[in-house]
């Protein structure tokens, strides 16, 4: 057998029970999963909207990779007497948070203090 007759290696990444099953289908059913993979990628991929953050999060800024949204917030640290635990108190803060997704999962890692 030529190299020009052998099927192309699948990643060392890839599932087996995936890289076993797509040489096996039709290049119809091949397209649709290659058009669904992309969408997947886009969808993982999309921009972090306004609607995803939580309640009092304001967005400030994409970050400088273009992965995700910098977002100022105010936190409460749990303590019941502190402050923070007041009715119409903000708490501390305002603090920087980056929000990004991770797999199509939302995520946010502190940045620091504003």
């Amino acid at each position: 057998m030529t190299s020009s007759e052998q099927s192309p290696q699948a990643p060392d990444s890839l599932p087996k029970y995936i890289a076993r099953g797509l040489p096996k289908q039709d290049k119809e059913t091949l397209e649709d999963a290659l058009d669904y993979i992309t969408e997947l990628i886009e969808w993982r991929q999309r921009p972090i909207d306004a609607n995803d953050l939580p309640e009092g999060a304001e967005p400030v800024a994409n970050d400088s990779k273009g992965t995700g949204t910098l977002v100022e917030e105010y936190v409460t640290c749990g303590d019941s007497t502190c402050h923070c635990a007041e009715e119409g108190d903000k708490g501390h803060g305002p603090y920087l948070y980056r929000y990004f997704r991770d797999e199509g999962t939302l995520k946010s890692e502190y940045v620091g203090k504003v």
